[in-house]
């Protein structure tokens, strides 16, 4: 089948964890053919490059959220009044929300109203859906959206809604810079509504958008089955609205109200729109049930993670130290190492022997002041030592990065030490902590986020931000060799049998199927005579580099009314050759010159893979 990839920030741009997953989800699922159409964050990214891509990668499409050009669509006076009507609507059933309350959920209204809210908020939904599409029809016709949502209507339109009747107090209190910044963060976020990626050669042209994340990445895939009909699937590792929610602590109240307000009503709209979400932990379920989404729509696929670096040290634990502990991450504050470096004191006093390894580095100005302040720490809490008067005194604490002599790779950290710790008070699912148990490593970890749920009962958890509780699991690891053996060996076996690539890739594959065996054919094949051709689109139909022409013709079933009328080339089976499978490409639209100049929204497309190779991506420590 033909998936169409959707990714913000990540695949096929050479940028951390998100886009190396969707790499081994593309090369390990050869039998399908993908589209890779990516929304870029940073000219920083761009200037990266991509990852070498594999064969079944037939086609790339990108486009900037982050370089606002104008479009140069200059609208007529229907096209003005129809803009202000559906963004007023927009910006409507953003002041209205209660700040604090999901979208689409339940349990966040008083009592006095629970037995109004469900029809309440379906019409709220259903509000800021018909404003959302309506964007989307009007940039389809006119050209693109960018010069009006920046423009002084999009602003006035906002301020209306915030000083109308029944505005929340944050909405009404907003001033005209709050303003200025929400229409410029909400026409950032809006800009896929004036791509040209939802036509026949395009995602309609698709059996399946997948999309990587939730949030701005997910809104093509919203389009294409509002234009379309392509059915949708969701997966998301972590829930980007509450990322939205930890980001911009410096932002004003009113800022941060009705930019949570978008975020949640696009969220909730994605979960009601998608054919099946598949959550990469119960942590991240529990977030898309409150924000709205079906819990018959959820399925839990654990991310997969390559376990072949780590089958060296995870086979031979016997040569890890036995008196080494070892943290191997991202330094940032939400890895609390201050309360690692308090809770290493106390061992020390039960341990004197022991030491610790921090092994990596910071991602950004914050996390090196944060690094820096972690040494000073060190230095304080634990004098050089030295073993004698003629020797040079150490610090048990070290301060490490993997790529030098010492520590090649982060296998060989976390083979340095017996026992790995994770101090977290933030986490989503624990990347790291699953690398230590692909290499046999008992474990102490904090009980944050979807730690619980990777580590089973194969390691012991304490409190965040408990220095002391921290301390006493890593003492009775310590002295308890036998025991580290049997949580490392449990851990290994745990991680082997749940957290693999081939796991993950197999899960992803029968999703595929699942999803076209219940979406209603979109495409009817007619023969020489007219009549329909049954089974002749199967979902197995597109064979990536073995396309031929066929005379059979198809035609639209359903669908928007602006496709009726022109028919669309569909995978077909040729019945005199019994060959592979035909591909697929789009008709025109009838009606293209009608809907004005494309947008200006910087696109490229590419339709010829490189050479496969691997690209190495170290994995992040949630």
């Amino acid at each position: 089948m033909r998936i169409g990839l959707l990714t913000e920030g990540g695949y096929p741009y050479v940028s951390g964890e998100a886009g190396l997953w969707c790499d081994r989800l593309v090369r390990g699922l050869g039998q399908h053919e993908f589209d890779v159409y990516a929304l870029t964050r940073s000219e920083r990214q761009e200037a990266r490059g991509w990852v070498p891509l594999p064969p079944q990668v037939s086609r790339v499409r990108t486009a900037s959220l982050w370089d606002a050009e104008d479009d140069g669509v200059v609208y007529g006076r229907r096209a003005r009044r129809r803009f202000a009507e559906h963004y007023g609507e927009l910006a409507a059933t953003l002041s209205t929300t209660v700040p604090g309350q999901v979208p689409g959920a339940a349990g966040t209204v008083s009592r006095a109203d629970s037995e109004a809210a469900p029809d309440q908020s379906a019409l709220e939904a259903d509000r800021f859906a018909n404003a959302l599409y309506g964007l989307a029809e009007l940039a389809r016709e006119e050209g693109g959206l960018p010069r009006a949502l920046r423009s002084e209507t999009a602003v006035r339109a906002l301020e209306r809604a915030c000083r109308a009747p029944g505005a929340h107090r944050l909405a009404r209190e907003a001033r005209v810079p709050d303003l200025l910044t929400v229409a410029a963060r909400l026409e950032r976020a809006l800009r896929p509504l004036s791509l040209d990626w939802y036509e026949d050669d395009g995602l309609g042209a698709v059996d399946l958008c997948h999309a990587a994340s939730g949030g701005t990445a997910a809104l093509p895939g919203l389009l294409a089955r509002h234009f379309c009909e392509v059915p949708l699937l969701v997966t998301e590792y972590g829930v980007r609205l509450r990322a939205h929610y930890l980001t911009d602590p410096d932002s004003s109240p009113s800022i941060r109200a009705l930019l949570a307000a978008f975020h949640g009503r696009l969220a909730a709209e994605t979960y009601r729109r998608a054919a099946l979400i598949t959550p990469g932990n119960a942590h991240a379920r529990r977030w898309q049930e409150r924000c709205g989404a079906d819990r018959a729509k959820l399925r839990t696929v654990h991310p997969g993670m390559d376990a072949t670096p780590f089958a060296e040290a995870g086979e031979s634990p016997e040569c890890a130290d036995p008196r080494t502990l070892v943290w191997v991450g991202r330094v940032e504050p939400t890895k609390d190492l201050v309360s690692l470096l308090h809770a290493f004191a106390e061992i020390r006093k039960e341990e004197p022997g022991a030491r610790l390894r921090i092994v990596g580095g910071p991602a950004d100005p914050e996390g090196a002041a944060y690094l820096a302040h972690c040494k000073g720490l060190a230095a304080q809490l634990f004098p050089d030592e030295a073993d004698g008067p003629h020797a040079v005194g150490s610090n048990p604490v070290s301060f490490e990065e993997t790529g030098g002599p010492e520590l090649p790779s982060r296998a060989d950290a976390y083979a340095s030490g017996a026992l790995v710790v994770l101090s977290s008070v933030v986490e989503g699912f624990p990347a790291g902590l699953v690398e230590a148990m692909f290499c046999g490593r008992a474990t102490v970890s904090t009980d944050v986020g979807a730690v619980v749920e990777a580590i089973g009962g194969t390691g012991l958890v304490v409190p965040p931000r408990n220095p002391r509780a921290l301390a006493e699991a890593c003492v009775a690891l310590l002295r308890d060799p036998e025991r580290r053996a049997r949580l490392g060996a449990a851990a290994r076996a745990r991680a082997l049998e749940l957290f693999t690539v081939e796991q993950n890739v197999a899960a992803f594959h029968g999703i595929y199927l699942d999803i076209l065996s219940r979406t209603p054919a979109r495409r009817v094949v007619l023969d020489e005579t007219g009549e329909p051709v049954p089974f002749s689109a199967p979902a197995e139909g597109h064979v990536p580099g073995r396309w031929t022409e066929s005379t059979a013709r198809a035609a639209v079933r359903g669908g928007p009314g602006w496709a009726t009328d022109a028919p669309v080339r569909a995978t077909v089976r040729d019945p005199a050759s019994e060959k592979a499978p035909a591909g697929t490409s789009g008709g025109p639209n009838p009606d293209a010159s009608d809907m004005g100049p494309p947008a200006a929204v910087p696109l490229t497309a590419i339709d010829e893979p490189s050479a496969m190779a691997s690209v190495p991506v170290t994995e992040g420590v949630r």
